[in-house]
């Protein structure tokens, strides 16, 4: 599945601590917005490591699930590409 998650970090450390986790599960297109297409086990395992970081009263953090046919439409009429789906996985 195709995942986009977006966030809006306060705190300068945890906003930063969250970027580097992210890194590790997908592909930053903007500054608060990763891209990353995952499996069910690892979905799971982004979301149980954003909330160890998160402060749910002061952060926001949104993920977004795309289909196949959702991911074909999406549009980026500038700099950038949509992030293609890893046909190597190197462990």
């Amino acid at each position: 599945m195709f995942y986009v998650i977006s966030y809006d970090i306060p705190d300068d450390r945890r906003r930063s601590q969250l970027a580097k986790v992210l890194k590790g599960f997908g592909t930053r297109v903007q500054y608060s917005v990763f891209e990353a297409h995952l499996n069910k086990r690892q979905y799971e395992e982004l979301k149980r490591a954003v909330e160890h970081l998160i402060e749910p009263s002061e952060d926001s953090v949104r993920y977004y699930a795309l289909c196949s046919a959702c991911v074909g439409r999406v549009e980026v009429p500038a700099v950038g590409d949509v992030t293609s789906d890893p046909k190597t996985i190197v462990v």
